[in-house]
């Protein structure tokens, strides 16, 4: 048997949810790299190595977020059109627009920053940025047109969360190209411009790939020039697009084409496993099982679906056909791993009349199928070897609190407590990414500093958007 690592690349749970399910005494060893070189269960604690204080999951990715709207999550609640009976979407759109029109890259920086750092208490090791801010507020490029996107980098780099970042490709206001609004200007760009960013951020050793933001929003002509032109850089890096979010998109996408847009999106795109369909809300069937036999990703957005009145996805479909999923916080209306397995699985629960929707003869423990398919599916979509606790993936877990009115629980009992009961205490205590420990007891090393960074920021975009 080959020696057995330091404290410092090792860690020993009692319990830890493998991608087989829970299993007793695992040891984790990792190497410099962070990579987890050995996963051994039915082991004895190795005196030098650290014992983890709770039971032992998969560190969850994150496969869709907007970094700036955490400065003004929480504060659009309120009717946005005067004398309206309704708001939705569009006009929340209206206020977003406003808002980052404003941000600074110092802004961004400070933001992305504190998000990060809050993903991180919250049990994600890793996030999908789907980057569209890129140009001053004029709409002209910076001197270093990647300034923007570089900025979420050195906050991913400082918070310590693995990135897969995103430059989003977008053109149009609306479907058949229609030209784009002036508010809309820092995010236009052309493909080459775009791909571009894309080639400055990979060459700095960051996983990168393109989102073309929506069918409304980029041609199919862009569309297979940006496809191109990623497959020239790099052939596997990960696509995302906005799909089918709005009932209002789809109406306009038929009118457009003769086909919904996720219908369109398969007849007409290279669909396949690097892809991440996000929210594809609205889905027939048949999409949802074409859909998964392309081995793509379906991210969910629960919270954010239901902040912006969305809809809800049809989970039965799309599992039946064994598709993938994985879940993001968007615009951050939660910044809560266990808040979006909750609400995705009580959403069905409340359109299906019945419960316990996620679980099946083969997984029957809601808790856990959740968290497992979660991470596989985020990982998937993360274009990076990340979402399970297994040898060659990095050494990203969190370690779920079980003390206080947690304690006493066996480790399903622990992670179903977890997603299904909101105590007040946190869910998660400990958070490992790439082998290095960035939540100790709740807290990161950059708590104070990045929270009045943070909040300064926010102050300065209220004053002026």
């Amino acid at each position: 048997m080959p020696p057995i690592a330091s404290s410092s690349s090792a860690l020993f749970a009692a319990h830890a949810l493998l991608p087989a399910g829970w299993a007793r005494d695992v040891q984790l060893v990792w190497d410099a790299r962070g990579v987890l070189t050995e996963v051994r269960a039915g082991t004895q604690p190795d005196p030098a190595s650290r014992h983890a204080t709770g039971p032992v999951v998969p560190g969850m990715p994150n496969l869709h977020s907007h970094a700036f709207q955490r400065a003004f999550a929480g504060l659009t609640e309120f009717r946005a059109a005067a004398g309206s009976a309704t708001d939705s979407f569009w006009t929340w759109r209206d206020v977003m627009y406003r808002f980052a029109l404003a941000v600074s890259p110092e802004q961004l920086e400070a933001i992305a920053t504190q998000l990060y750092i809050e993903m991180l208490q919250a049990g994600y090791t890793s996030v999908c940025e789907f980057h569209y801010l890129h140009h001053t507020p004029s709409g002209a490029p910076f001197d270093d047109p990647p300034e923007m996107a570089l900025r979420l980098v050195a906050a991913a780099e400082r918070a310590g969360i693995g990135l897969t970042l995103l430059p989003v490709l977008y053109q149009d206001a609306g479907f058949g190209g229609r030209p784009p609004r002036d508010d809309q200007r820092r995010f236009i760009n052309s493909v080459d411009a775009l791909l571009e960013i894309v080639r400055r951020c990979a060459g700095r050793g960051v996983r990168t790939g393109v989102a073309p933001h929506s069918l409304r929003a980029v041609s199919p002509h862009a569309l297979s020039d940006l496809l191109e032109g990623l497959h020239e850089i790099d052939p596997g890096a990960p696509v995302h697009i906005h799909i089918a979010e709005q009932q209002a998109e789809v109406d306009d996408c038929i009118a457009w084409s003769g086909a919904r847009p996720v219908q369109w999106l398969l007849d007409n795109a290279p669909v396949d496993e690097r892809w991440c369909l996000v929210h594809a809300t609205h889905m027939t069937t048949i999409e949802s099982q074409r859909l998964a036999a392309r081995g793509a990703v379906a991210g969910l957005c629960p919270s954010t679906e239901a902040n912006l009145g969305d809809g809800v996805f049809d989970a039965r479909s799309y599992l039946a056909a064994n598709g993938r999923w994985g879940i993001g916080s968007d615009s951050h209306a939660s910044v809560s791993v266990v808040d979006e397995l909750r609400l995705l699985e009580y959403s069905q629960r409340l359109t299906q009349q019945r419960r316990n929707v996620f679980g099946s003869a083969a997984h029957p423990d809601v808790a856990e199928r959740l968290w497992l398919e979660a991470a596989d599916g985020g990982a998937r979509a993360s274009g990076r070897a990340i979402g399970r606790l297994e040898v060659g993936r990095c050494a990203d877990f969190a370690v779920l609190d079980a003390a206080g009115v947690h304690a006493g629980l066996s480790a399903p009992q622990t992670l179903a407590n977890a997603v299904f009961a909101q105590t007040g205490q946190r869910a998660v205590r400990d958070v490992w990414v790439a082998g290095q420990a960035r939540i100790v007891n709740g807290r990161h090393a950059l708590d104070a500093d990045a929270q009045a960074a943070f909040v300064a920021a926010r102050s300065q975009l209220l004053a002026e958007a």
